[in-house]
C-alpha cells in the first residue's frame, strides 16, 4: 500500500508521528477541538502504513503515543516529574501495539474496519491492564461535543470510540486513494454513522419520580501538587466554614433548605472516626445545617499501613450510618504497585502514604431524608468515572439521584480539571441522569442529561449552593449494553486480525513454495 509519507526518511515519520499524537491530543479538554482527535487518527494509519517493516510500525505508534500523552496527562508533572515522564512512557507502549494492528489491518480489503477495531482493543486493554488500568485518554472522551455524543445512551463510551476511530481510518482510506467512488462510500458511511449516533437522541431521561433539594459545598484549598489539601486538618476546617456560609444563607432566605449536603472526595483528610478534631469539624458542621452530609473522608484500615476513601452519611443524630467505598483508585497516586520492591528504588513513592484499599459494592446508599422519605443515592467518587462498570453499577443497581466527589487540590490550574469535568459530561449523556459534581477547590457544578452545564464554578476558590435534583430510575441501553457491545467489537476485530495473520502466511508459504520449484 502507497502512502504519501512513504518516501520520507525513518527519522522525520517518528517526528510526524509524534506531531501526529499532539493533535490528537487537542482533541480533548481543555482544548477539545475534536476534529483534530479524528485527523489524528487517519495520520497515525497514514505514518503506519509508510512503514517497511514492522519493528518501524511500532516505533511510529510508539511515538505517536508518546505526543499523545506528554499533552494529554502531562499535568501529572505537578505531583512528580519523574512519575510523568514514567506513565507516559509505559502507556505509549499501548499505542506500539495499536500500531503493530493497524499495520496488520493494512492488507486487508476491510482493514477501515479492522483498523477502527484495532483502536477499541487497545483503548481496552489499556483501560483494563495492569492495575485495573488507566483509561483516562479514550476516543469517546474527545467526542463529548461531537454529534457522535448524541449516540452515548446507546453504544457508551466505546462505541464513541469505535466510531471516532472509524470515521478516522475511512479519512486515511480516502487520503490513501482520492477516488469519486471512494468519496461517495465514504459520506455513505459517515452518513450511516451520524444516523446511528442520531438514535440516542430518542432516548429521553426517565420520568421524575421526585425531587431532592441538594446543598453543595465547595470549601476551597491551597492548591499545588502532593500537599494541595494542606496541612492536616485545614480542608474540613475550609469545608465547615463553607457550610457554615452556606446554610446562613438558607436561613437568610437566599436559597431553598436542603434535604442533605454533598461535601467533595478528601474534605477530612484524616479519619474523622479516629482523629477527635476531624470528627468535631465533622459533627459541628452536621449540627448546623441539621440535615445529613454527604462526607467524602479518609479511613484508616482495614489493615496495617492502610486506608480507604469513603462517602459517609454522616446524620446530625446518628453520625456515620452508611458508606461507600471507593473503587477505582489510582495506581502510584493512592496506592503503590509492588511496594516492597519499589519503595526502596524510588523513595519519593512514598509520598503516597499508607495503601489505599479498593471497596467491593456498587456506590448506591439507601438513605432516609426527613418525613422518612426514601432516597437511593448514586456515589461516584473521583477516578471511578474511568471505569465503565462502576459508572454503570449506580444506576443499574437502582440510585436515583447521581453525585460526583472528587479531590482536584492537587491538579489547580491543570488540565485535568477540565478533563474530568468532560468525562463526567460523557457519563451524564450516556446514563441520561443529572449529575451534580462536588470538588475540594473546584471545578464543582451541575451536568444535565444531555452533558449541557447548569452551572460550574471556577477554580481555586470556596463556593457553596443548593439545587434541586429530579429523582429517576431510568437505566439507558448502554448502562447494561454497552460492556457487551464493547466486547462484540474486541471478539470479531481478534477474528479477522487471527484470520488476517492466517492468511498471511499462508500467502507467503504458497509464494516460497512457487520459488523453490520455480
Amino acid at each position: 500500500m502507497i502512502s504519501w509519507l512513504s518516501g520520507w526518511h525513518w527519522s522525520f515519520r517518528l517526528i510526524a508521528a509524534f506531531a501526529l499524537g499532539l493533535l490528537t491530543a487537542l482533541g480533548f479538554a481543555p482544548y477539545g477541538w475534536w476534529p483534530l482527535a479524528i485527523l489524528g487518527v487517519a495520520g497515525l494509519t497514514l505514518a503506519v502504513a509508510a512503514a517497511t517493516r514492522a519493528v518501524g510500525a511500532v516505533g511510529i505508534g510508539y511515538a505517536y503515543g508518546l505526543g499523545l500523552l506528554l499533552v494529554g496527562v502531562g499535568w501529572m508533572q505537578i505531583i512528580y516529574v519523574q512519575a510523568m515522564v514514567g506513565l507516559v512512557m509505559f502507556e505509549a507502549l499501548f499505542y506500539g501495539l495499536l500500531a503493530a494492528l493497524l499495520r496488520l489491518a493494512l492488507g486487508s480489503s476491510w482493514w477501515p474496519l479492522l483498523g477502527a477495531a484495532a483502536w477499541t482493543i487497545t483503548e481496552f486493554a489499556f483501560s483494563h491492564f495492569p492495575f485495573d488500568g488507566f483509561g483516562w485518554l479514550r476516543l469517546g472522551y474527545a467526542m463529548v461535543d461531537s454529534p457522535l455524543s448524541w449516540g452515548l445512551p446507546v453504544f457508551g463510551v466505546a462505541g464513541a470510540s469505535f466510531l471516532a476511530a472509524l470515521v478516522g481510518q475511512g479519512l486515511a482510506w480516502l487520503i490513501q486513494q482520492p477516488t469519486w467512488r471512494r468519496a461517495g462510500a465514504l459520506a455513505g458511511g459517515m452518513a450511516a454513522v451520524l444516523g446511528l449516533s442520531a438514535t440516542g437522541l430518542l432516548v429521553a431521561p426517565g420520568q421524575a419520580t421526585g425531587e431532592v433539594s441538594v446543598g453543595w459545598v465547595q470549601g476551597g484549598a491551597p492548591g499545588g501538587g502532593v500537599y494541595g489539601l494542606g496541612p492536616a486538618r485545614t480542608i474540613t476546617a475550609n469545608q465547615l466554614a463553607e457550610t457554615t456560609r452556606l446554610v446562613g444563607r438558607i436561613e437568610a432566605g437566599e436559597m431553598s433548605r436542603a434535604d442533605f449536603i454533598v461535601w467533595p472526595e478528601n474534605s477530612t483528610d484524616m479519619d474523622p472516626l479516629i482523629d477527635a478534631e476531624t470528627g468535631r469539624m465533622v459533627r459541628a458542621a452536621s449540627a448546623r445545617a441539621q440535615v445529613p452530609i454527604l462526607v467524602g473522608a479518609i479511613l484508616d484500615g482495614p489493615g496495617y499501613d492502610q486506608r480507604q476513601t469513603a462517602s459517609l452519611w454522616w446524620t446530625p443524630v446518628e453520625g456515620a450510618t452508611l458508606r461507600y467505598l471507593k473503587r477505582g483508585i489510582v495506581p502510584f497516586g493512592e496506592w503503590v504497585p509492588f511496594r516492597e520492591l519499589l519503595l526502596p528504588l524510588v523513595p519519593e513513592l512514598a509520598y503516597v502514604g499508607p495503601q489505599s484499599v479498593a471497596g467491593t459494592t456498587p456506590g448506591v446508599l439507601p438513605t432516609t431524608l426527613a418525613g422518612d422519605r426514601r432516597l437511593d443515592l448514586g456515589v461516584i467518587v473521583c477516578y471511578d468515572l474511568a471505569f465503565d462498570g462502576i459508572i454503570a453499577d449506580t444506576v443499574t443497581h437502582g440510585g436515583q439521584v447521581l453525585v460526583v466527589q472528587s479531590s482536584n487540590a492537587m491538579y489547580q490550574g491543570t488540565g485535568q480539571i477540565d478533563q474530568q469535568f468532560a468525562m463526567t459530561r460523557v457519563r451524564a449523556m450516556e446514563l441520561r441522569r443529572e449529575i451534580l459534581v462536588v470538588t475540594t477547590s473546584g471545578v464543582s457544578g451541575l451536568i444535565r442529561p444531555d452533558g449541557s452545564v447548569a452551572f460550574q464554578t471556577t477554580d481555586h476558590h470556596a463556593d457553596s449552593g443548593v439545587v434541586q435534583l429530579p429523582m429517576r430510575n431510568n437505566v439507558t441501553i448502554a448502562a447494561v449494553g454497552a460492556r457487551t457491545i464493547e466486547l462484540v467489537i474486541i471478539t470479531f476485530g481478534l477474528l479477522g486480525f487471527g484470520l488476517r495473520a492466517f492468511w498471511g502466511r499462508m500467502t507467503k508459504s504458497k509464494t516460497e513454495s512457487g520459488v523453490q520449484h520455480g
